[in-house]
Parts: structure tokens; sequence; C-alpha cells
């Protein structure tokens, strides 16, 4: 059939929940109020291991309008839950008198009013038989077996080269910090549940908490139609919400449960801590020969969390011989979680600073060093890459940045007391793909209706969604309305892992075609019908009506077709099967960033002056949302350079920064001139609508961009992150 004209997709158009969202009509979980709801608030651990060996209720209960206080000694016992993620299995909630780290909840007060609530669970005594938990991940020991990966023999070729780097890079543990905090309302109906919850997928946490309170997953209904950010940690359902729905059931009424800012920073996982050790070899040419990465990640003794970071040491580069090996290290610490650009922003640290050591040791500029090592295919899989466009990337990126005015030396370029340096580093990120469908409805007043159980933390994906379902069914965006965010719409992957336009995008695009066919079908065989005997090929839809291409005054509206036929509407299930079990392509998104710093000499404080980010991330559906996207990424990629980072007490496990006051994140005044840029190219064997993830990717180079820049303007070599002003003076 004869392709759709594209109005919406790649416009700048506005979200289309916008006006719900800054006029505070977007309910978030912890806005919902079903009748009769009351409020639970968590009573904590005071210590990161041992057992309980006392709980003394009896001022809480004593206080008016207390409920029940649920711990270990009076919860119903819940099943025995094995594996982990994905989807993730949430800690049994007040099973048994263990601590397995600070934080962890030992109690729930439930109470008519959260003033009460709050009040009754400061009157909780809690008494321990304490240890001294592990901590640590420079002291703790590491799990028996690694992960590993090697090709050729990494260790001989690194012992014959002619340049030989050897480094140890360490990155601090980062939480999320969204600006909703966790939070969910747990109602029964009888022996069915009905969750409103802050997810990031809905039916994985149907599927979750089916499994930790052992009942049909029918039986359980999650909404989660607006997310107040999440950057990961809504991922998977955590233990709070199986309190919640434990706690609803206890006292028969809904319950709404809402962490506080500090207990986010114990409750909803992290991006896990990495110590990194990393050997290059390279001929004095600059061609890579050989590369050994040993990672130690922290993780929980109760899970094991492991994320792609020795992906980019694995791929970014030609390199004939690589070693790597990646250990978990278990503390007395919650579980971790993925974090923007799990894995590959943690591992294109390293791999990002090491190349501009190299470049320096070799006195090349360091493109040019990324570009001598280009690979021709993925030499991890043998595969051939499906694009990558990364030279381009270098090429567009240097030239918007002004890279020429870069200088070689170190500390040769001073403005006052500051030192101003100049960086890049290039990123990676592997392109998911997962099953998924979706309903399409056209009504006979022409509007259209799409429902997938998909999520939107933020990103605009209900926008996007429209944008591709408004061209693929020729109708203004106005006419278009997509339904998210419920685990009884049709099934959808999580939203996570830069997966939801290629996944539930290609299930909207092949609903749409279906419908749009229909439609046409129903005009050709209609005998009335000005489109009646036309070729189907040649018809297509703009602004609601069907037409023949070459002569647009020969057709009609849907409203017409559908009102002469007596048909209340017309409707078609897209579908997309995800990608394949053996790929044909190595599929990837790429970023190359650049980052102008400067740098007080007498105090060592950096600041960012300015960031250019080029991309290769197929094709854009929503040009404004991709730069909300990207702006955004190199904002977190600011403060995961800068200022993030936990800072625990080691004789407690305690957080000590667990608020907003002391875990620094980026502000206005943090944020210079930022610019993106995107490479022009569809990726059809990625998926049917050509596109790659981009929420994850642009990220990915953004804190060794800025260190390498750091270095540039001081000479001072960065292996450690958050970069701190001691580093550099």
């Amino acid at each position: 059939m004869s392709p759709q004209p594209q109005a919406a997709v790649g416009a700048a158009v506005s979200r289309v929940d916008a006006r719900l969202r800054v006029t505070g009509q977007a309910k978030y979980a912890a806005d919902n109020n079903p009748d009769g709801v009351v409020h639970a608030v968590i009573v904590d651990s005071s210590v990161g291991r041992g057992r309980i060996t006392g709980i003394d209720t009896r001022a809480a209960e004593a206080q008016k309008g207390v409920l029940k206080v649920i711990s270990h000694l009076n919860a119903p016992e819940l099943p025995p839950v094995e594996g982990q993620w994905p989807p993730g299995k949430p800690l049994r909630a007040f099973q048994d008198d263990r601590i397995r780290f600070f934080g962890q909840p030992v109690a729930v007060v439930v109470a008519a009013t959260l003033e009460v609530a709050q009040h009754a669970a400061s009157l909780v005594k809690v008494s321990y038989d304490a240890q001294r938990p592990a901590t640590d991940l420079a002291a703790a020991d590491p799990a028996d077996e690694p992960e590993t990966y090697a090709r050729g023999d990494a260790d001989e070729a690194l012992d014959s080269a002619p340049v030989r780097l050897e480094m140890t890079y360490r990155t601090a543990r980062n939480h999320h910090n969204a600006m909703e905090a966790a939070g969910v309302v747990a109602r029964w109906d009888g022996d069915k549940l009905t969750l409103w919850e802050k997810s990031q997928g809905a039916q994985f946490a149907a599927h979750a908490m089916s499994d930790a309170l052992g009942m049909p997953q029918d039986d359980i209904h999650v909404i989660a139609p607006f997310i107040g950010g999440a950057f990961g940690n809504a991922m998977r359902t955590w233990v709070h919400s199986v309190i919640a729905a434990v706690a609803a059931r206890e006292v028969q009424r809904p319950v709404k449960l809402a962490l506080t800012r500090r207990q986010l920073y114990f409750g909803v996982g992290y991006r896990p801590a990495y110590e990194y050790e990393l050997s290059l070899g390279s001929n004095r040419r600059g061609r890579l020969t050989a590369s050994a990465h040993d990672v130690r990640a922290e993780t929980s003794r109760f899970e094991t969390h492991i994320e792609d970071v020795l992906a980019p040491g694995r791929m970014l580069y030609s390199t004939p011989n690589v070693r790597q090996a990646y250990r978990h290290v278990p503390l007395d610490v919650n579980t971790p979680t993925y974090m923007r650009g799990p894995g590959y922003a943690s591992g294109a640290f390293p791999v990002e600073s090491a190349m501009d050591e190299l470049a320096h040791e070799l006195g090349l500029d360091p493109i040019e060093l990324r570009l001598r090592n280009e690979p021709a295919d993925d030499e991890s899989s043998g595969l051939p890459f499906s694009t990558r466009r990364l030279r381009e990337c270098y090429r567009v990126g240097a030239r918007e940045f002004g890279w020429e005015r870069r200088r070689p030396k170190p500390r040769s370029r001073r403005e006052g007391d500051w030192l101003i340096g100049m960086g890049m580093a290039a990123g990676v990120y592997d392109t998911a793909r997962s099953q998924s469908q979706t309903s399409v409805r056209l009504d006979a007043d022409g509007t259209a209706l799409l429902q997938a159980a998909t999520a939107d933390m933020g990103v605009g994906t209900a926008t996007s969604m429209t944008q591709l379902a408004a061209d693929a069914l020729g109708l203004p965006m106005r006419r278009v309305t997509f339904r998210l965010g419920d685990s009884r719409l049709p099934p959808a992957p999580g939203h996570y892992g830069s997966q939801t336009m290629a996944s539930v995008g290609s299930a909207v695009q092949d609903g749409c075609d279906k419908l749009r066919r229909q439609a046409i079908e129903l005009a050709v065989g209609d005998e009335e019908s000005p489109l009646h005997g036309v070729d189907p090929a040649g018809i297509v839809v703009r602004g609601g009506r069907l037409h023949v291409q070459d002569d647009p005054a020969r057709g009609e509206t849907y409203q017409q077709l559908l009102a002469r036929n007596n048909r209340t509407h017309l409707e078609a299930m897209g579908s997309y099967a995800g990608a394949p079990e053996t790929e044909k392509f190595s599929l990837y998104a790429y970023a190359a960033t650049f980052a102008e710093v400067a740098v007080d000499a007498r105090l060592g404080l950096v600041r960012v002056r300015r960031m250019v980010g080029v991309y290769d991330a197929g094709r854009i559906i929503s040009p404004a949302l991709a730069d909300s996207q990207a702006l955004g990424a190199m904002t977190g990629g600011i403060g995961q350079a800068l200022l993030e980072h936990t800072v625990t007490d080691h004789r407690d496990g305690r957080i000590v920064n667990a608020n907003l006051a002391d875990y620094l994140v980026p502000t206005h005044a943090d944020i210079p001139e930022l610019k993106a840029i995107y490479i022009d190219g569809e990726d059809y064997e990625a998926d049917p609508i050509g596109v790659k993830g981009l929420g994850e990717v642009v990220i990915v180079g953004v804190a060794p961009a800025i260190a390498n820049a750091v270095f540039n303007a001081t000479g001072r070599r960065i292996r450690e992150l958050p970069i701190k002003p001691e580093a550099l003076l």
C-alpha cells in the first residue's frame, strides 16, 4: 500500500498530558484516596545486621486512631519466593527476626490519619542483637566464582604490548531521587486486590505481587497511569508494596503507604558502586592489542544484582585479545537495581577515561585514537552492526563543539583563576526489544483509542505513541487517545531498558496499519463509496479522510464510511514479536559527548560550561521528547561526575546523607549550555518502525567526557567519581 503521509512523527509537538500534569489533575499513586482509606507508616531497623530480640508496641497501640501494628510477631505467613529479577521478587515482609540491612522494615503502623501513624511509629520500641555489618565494597571479600568473558590471549598480548597502561577506577553508589517518592494504595475487594502503585511495569508488578502473596495474578489489578520520574527505581516491586497489601487485608480497609525521602535510600535500590581494574595494551600507533577488565560490584547478601558493566569494554573498540571478570561482593545492604544507563554508564567511565589516558600517552588526539580502533563488526558476537554511525557522531560533534580549539597540553588555557579544558567520550547502549500488543479502536465519530499496559515515567510515552498512531491512521493527534498504566490492558514490556518505543511502538504501528487497511477494504468493497473498486494500494488517509493518492478529490471520511455501513467502530489488535531468538545483527545505539569545564585553580571546584551530545539512535519519532531525554541525561551525567555520592557509616550501615540537603543533585545553577544532535538514519533491522532506544544511551559517556575535560584543564587524571575538589588540589 502507499506510504502514509507523516505529519505528526518528527514534529515538535506538546505533550498530550501536559495540562493534566501541570494543573495537578494527573493522579500519581499516593494521590488516590478510595473510600475508607487509612495510612501506614513503616518502622525501620536502626541496625545493619543482626536479629530482633523484642518489639514493644504497647505505646503505639494505645494511641487514638491506631488500627494495628504488624511485625514478624503477628504478621500472616507468606509463601516462600524463589528467583530474582526479572521481574524481581520483593523481600518477604515480616517473616522472621533477621535484619539484613539498615532501614529494613521491622514493623508497620496502620492508623486513621497519617499524623497518628507517624507518631505511633515513633513509639514502637525495637531491641536487637546487633552485629557489625559489612557495607564497605573495598574491604569485603567477593563471591567465589566470577562471571567471565575472554577472546584471544589478553595476558600474553599485554605482556608483549609496546605500550601498556594499568589503572583502577572507582564509582560511587548513586540514588535515583525521582521527584515522586515511592508510594502505593492497596484495596481488597473480597479476594481481589487493587494496587495504585508507582510502577514502571503494571503487569510485572502484578506478577511479583502474585508470587509474594501466593494468589492468582488475574486477581491483582495494578493501576499506574502517571509516574513522577523513576530512572529505574520503580522497575521492580519492593517490599513496601507487599506490606501495604498485607496491612490492607489485616485491617479490612484500603491502606496508603508512601515512603519518605529518607526511606528511599534503603527502600527502592540504587546504582551500585564499582571498583574497576583496567589494563590496556597497544602498539605505538595506537592500535589496541589487548585489554583486561576486573570488576568488583556491590550487591546484597540475599539477592544478586548484575548489569552489563563490562559490555562497553567488550565491543566498543576493535581489540583482538580481551579478558573480563565480574565479581559480586555480597554486602549487608538492600539490593541495588538498574539506574539510567545501567551497567553501560558505569562501565563507560573506566573505558573512556582509559582511552583518553592512552591518547595522551601516545600524543594522539582522543578522537583520532578512537577512529583508529573502530571495529568493522561486533568482535564480542561476530555479528555485523545493523548501523554504527559513531564516526559521524565524532565528526558532527567535533564541528558543532569547536573541538579544533582544544589545546592538547593540559593547563594551557586559563581565564583568571579558572583553568579551562575540553574532553569527549563515546557512549553505547544495546537495543532491546520485547513482545508487545496494543488494541486499536476507531469509533464512528472519527476518534481513535489505543491501549497497552506500558508506562510513562515522565518521558512522554503517551505523546510519542499518539504521534505514531495519528500518522498511521491518518488522523490529527487531537483525535487519538493512548491509554496506558493498567495491568488489565494488552500486554507490554516494562518501561525500562530503552525498549518502549521499539516494542510498544511497533505494536502500535501494526495495529493502526491493520485498522487502516480494514477501513480501506470496507470502502473499496462498498458500492456507494467514492472509493469503490479502487486499488487499495493507491489509497491513503489524511486528516481522517480516505482518498486516492493521485486524486485527492476522490474520497470520504472515516465517519461517512462507518455511518453508511452501520458500523459503530472498527478495531484491531497490533502485535510485535520482539527480538528473535537468534540475532542476525549487533544492535546498539551510540553517542559522542563533548564537554568544556572550568576548574578553579585555587579551590578545585569544577564547573561544566557547555556540552554537546550527538546520537545515532535511529528514527526520531518526537524531537521535543528526544531533547528532553538528552538534556535530562546530560544533567544526570553532571550529577554522576561531580556531585552524587552515597555516604555510608560502615559501623552500622546507616546512610549518612539520606536526604536532598546532603545528597547533592544538579540544580539550575549547575546546568550550562546543552545541545543535542541526532544523526539521520533509521534502523529497520532493529524493528519495523526503525527506532533505537534513546533514553539510556544519552547518559552513557557524559561522566567520562567531563573527567577527560578536567584532565585537559588541570593535568590531574581522574579515576574516581564523583570528582571531588581535594582530588584537584
